[in-house]
């Protein structure tokens, strides 16, 4: 059987798309500081499963951070500014993961991209992420900036109609991933967790992805 160049590591950039650009390992050099920044951030917001405006429960745990953040409930998808949780402002968006999402946007060709929310996923082994867009920012032209940490994953990275057959991306800790352009409103989501137990992170998968949402 041929072997994708996909499976194989390779530590440079890797151009998936025309707007989308894989950068393997690229949070590893900061990581340590990026989990201190992460744990007063999960203290204030700890994670939750939200519902489906149909009532369904998410089976991927999140929360947010950010001067917006992203909930789901009976009256829809949005960004809002308020934890309805705990009725406060969401956390702070810390500002190394700012300047790491900055920096990651320009290798991929978006200079100038300035976050405002992050949301937080929470796998555990057999959770997954079905295909979805991200339509609920104002602005489509700026592109979302994706980091992994802990146990690996795949990555469906489909097209702009939700019967495109996605491509399988593997994504491993520290790598970080950037989509926009043409490339934004691609469908896209993530293949059920495999069991395992990372060496840093244990056994779970967390996302980050950083956005202009306001």
């Amino acid at each position: 059987m041929i072997q994708s160049s996909l499976d194989l590591f390779d530590p440079h950039p890797q151009r998936l798309a025309r707007h989308t650009l894989l950068l393997p390992g690229f949070a590893l050099p900061e990581l340590e500081a990026l989990l201190d920044a992460l744990r007063p951030v999960l203290r204030a917001a700890p994670f939750r499963h939200m519902h489906t405006p149909g009532g369904l429960r998410m089976a991927v745990a999140l929360t947010n951070c950010g001067a917006l953040g992203w909930v789901s409930d009976e009256n829809g998808y949005r960004y809002t500014p308020i934890d309805p949780v705990s009725a406060k402002p969401w956390p702070a968006l810390p500002p190394l993961l700012v300047d790491l999402a900055t920096r990651a946007a320009a290798q991929a060709g978006f200079d100038g991209f300035v976050a405002d929310a992050c949301l937080v996923n929470h796998y555990l082994p057999g959770t997954r992420l079905s295909l979805h867009q991200d339509r609920d920012e104002q602005d489509y032209g700026q592109p979302i900036v994706s980091i992994s940490l802990g146990l690996p994953a795949i990555f469906l990275f489909g097209g702009l109609q939700r019967s495109e057959r996605p491509r399988h991306i593997p994504l491993s800790h520290g790598d970080v991933l950037v989509w926009g352009g043409e490339d934004r409103l691609r469908f896209h989501g993530v293949l059920p967790i495999k069991p395992g137990v990372h060496p840093r992170m244990g056994e779970r998968r967390i996302n980050l992805t950083l956005r202009k949402a306001g």
